[in-house]
């Protein structure tokens, strides 16, 4: 049996790292720059499967995820991994707080840390890079910079920790999607997320879509919308409901969805994540 092949958003020393090897510890790991390449690695068979981020709790929705996943690929979820997450400011050996002008890591991260990076280093210069893991590599080559990144990073790239847990929340946690060709059987514990939008705009439209789950006593886990990027002021919505898209109920309730759609997508049911003891 060959090896499974993994992307991640790399390079080594990510949470998306970090969360493959949760996944699977026995892949091949595949690193990749941008979320878009580990879509597309997985799409053109150069991987089995991808692991992503797609919501923090601090942060929100991960949309490079969601946008792929709504225009760009017919990938599904395979399964969901949390994860708690905990940023370190990383600095090159003896640098010392005073010293830095320049602060670099991954968006997701800098917006995790908006407080600390505000209080303490009200001045730097904030660069975004393509992972922190990059941004820590990164600012080992450089001068008067230091990174937000993990303490995995800090011991790949021999970087020193400055300071820990520097996210503004301690219950920071981030929530990971697998991509595959196809989505899991299901477990009688599951979960499926969709996209949705209407060629129309009325009263009520949105309301008796969500009436549809509720009469079938579906519960809802998540509803945002991100917009078409057709035409301002049209939307694509997001739900995350509680159930496998092969539940009776369930099928009933995306027929009566999809009838009532201009544009519908399943990104897939997958297993509902269960926090271990």
């Amino acid at each position: 049996m060959s090896t499974k092949r993994l992307a991640f958003l790399g390079p080594a020393g990510t949470f998306s790292e970090e969360a493959a090897l949760c996944h699977d510890p026995t892949a091949q790991l595949l690193p990749f720059a941008s979320v878009a390449a580990v879509a597309a690695a997985v799409d053109s068979g150069m991987a089995d499967e991808g692991v992503v981020a797609i919501e923090n709790s601090i942060e929100g929705s991960v949309t490079d995820t969601l946008d792929i996943l709504i225009h760009e690929s017919r990938l599904s979820i395979r399964r969901e991994l949390v994860l708690p997450v905990g940023h370190c400011l990383l600095v090159r050996p003896g640098m010392q707080a005073a010293d830095v002008k320049l602060l670099l890591s991954h968006p997701q991260a800098l917006g995790q840390c908006r407080r600390f990076v505000e209080r303490c280093f009200p001045k730097a210069e904030i660069v975004a890079a393509l992972s922190t893991a990059a941004a820590v590599e990164e600012m080992m080559a450089r001068e008067n910079a230091a990174a937000i990144g993990t303490r995995r990073a800090a011991d790949l790239y021999g970087a020193e920790i400055l300071a820990r847990d520097i996210q503004d929340r301690s219950d920071n946690l981030t929530r990971f999607v697998v991509l595959a060709e196809t989505d899991h059987p299901s477990t009688g514990n599951d979960k499926t997320s969709l996209a949705f939008s209407f060629a129309d705009d009325r009263p009520g439209l949105l309301v008796s879509t969500m009436e549809e789950f509720s009469r079938r006593d579906i519960n809802l886990t998540k509803v945002e919308s991100r917009p078409t990027k057709e035409r301002l002021g049209e939307y694509i919505f997001l739900l995350d409901l509680a159930g496998h898209r092969t539940d009776d109920a369930v099928v009933e309730a995306l027929k009566a969805v999809e009838a009532q759609a201009s544009f519908f997508r399943i990104f897939g049911s997958y297993p509902r994540y269960v926090e271990s003891d």
